[in-house]
């Protein structure tokens, strides 16, 4: 099969589609034939040999974590899927990834595919989505009524977290360049701050929680606006828990494991119509190099996916 591996971490250019061997999956788990697969910020980062301390990863590496496509084989184990069921999912990000005609993924990180959509657009679901549901509820409880910042509101996971966010009925404060200002507001914002024009901590009211997509100075910047008792999320520092305890605040770091249980209760709201993926390229596994070009360079609106079938 295709596959686009690193067999050294640096820039674009470590990118390679080769010839590999299939996968052969194990008794609990689902080969699938991968029909799209989202291209994600720690893509790059791990091609670039941020995480390696932390994940280990063995190269030559497949990258990819994202996927939308058909079930070939299961394993001995498996009782929940069969051969030709479509699912979609994030998996275990310490083994090898979704750039590629093939992947093995544990059955218990897979969920079946929405209906509504076709796989380009579920593709771009699973990691930024959940990421989006994990820090906006399992992590700052957000309910109806309280109010949420939601940083880079026309990215991959910002452009998620707007939606989410505004489902369950909360008031939704989006910061986003001003190309994206009405992108913003058409997924539910209902007020939107133009960060290359002014700066939210003086037009924004206190806020019940942050969803930090940026680090740094926003984050710093982002506490003034956080209400005492409040959570700031951020998916960048993980040293958000230690300064929000020096200021008196709750700060967390998220850094998102697979949960199939929650991949079905967002395929659920798709289909119901409560939640889109928003998805700005498309493009072959061939143009790999591309992809995370435009993805360092940040600006991208929603999400960018590879058609691999």
């Amino acid at each position: 099969m295709k596959a686009v591996r690193i067999h050294r971490y640096g820039g674009p250019e470590t990118l390679v589609l080769e010839d590999v061997p299939k996968p052969e999956p194990g008794p609990g788990d689902l080969l699938v034939r991968v029909y799209a697969a989202a291209v994600n910020p720690v893509d790059w980062k791990i091609r670039e040999g941020h995480l390696k301390m932390l994940l280990r990863h063995k190269l030559p590496l497949t990258l990819g974590w994202d996927f939308s496509g058909v079930v070939e084989r299961v394993g001995s184990a498996v009782g929940a899927f069969k051969p030709g069921d479509e699912v979609y999912g994030r998996p275990d990000i310490s083994r090898d990834g979704t750039y590629a005609e093939y992947i093995v993924v544990s059955a218990d990180e897979a969920a079946l595919k929405p209906r509504t959509v076709d796989h380009i657009h579920a593709a771009a679901v699973p990691l930024a989505g959940y990421t989006a549901w994990q820090a906006l509820f399992d992590i700052a409880g957000l309910g109806a009524g309280q109010r949420v910042l939601v940083h880079a509101a026309g990215g991959g996971v910002g452009h998620f977290a707007v939606q989410l966010a505004k489902w369950k009925g909360a008031h939704v404060i989006g910061t986003a360049s001003g190309g994206n200002l009405e992108f913003a507001r058409s997924l539910g914002a209902d007020q939107v701050v133009d960060y290359t024009r002014e700066r939210f901590e003086e037009t924004v009211e206190p806020v019940d929680v942050v969803l930090d997509t940026m680090a740094g100075d926003v984050q710093r910047r982002s506490w003034r606006v956080l209400k005492r008792g409040g959570t700031l999320v951020s998916i960048l520092d993980p040293l958000a828990r230690f300064k929000g305890l020096l200021r008196c605040k709750r700060g967390r770091f998220l850094f998102i494991r697979p949960n199939a249980r929650r991949l079905a209760q967002m395929a659920d709201l798709i289909d119901q119509g409560g939640l889109r993926s928003i998805v700005e390229t498309i493009l072959p596994l061939s143009e790999a190099r591309q992809a995370h070009a435009l993805s360092q360079g940040g600006h991208v609106r929603g999400k960018i996916v590879f058609r691999v079938r």
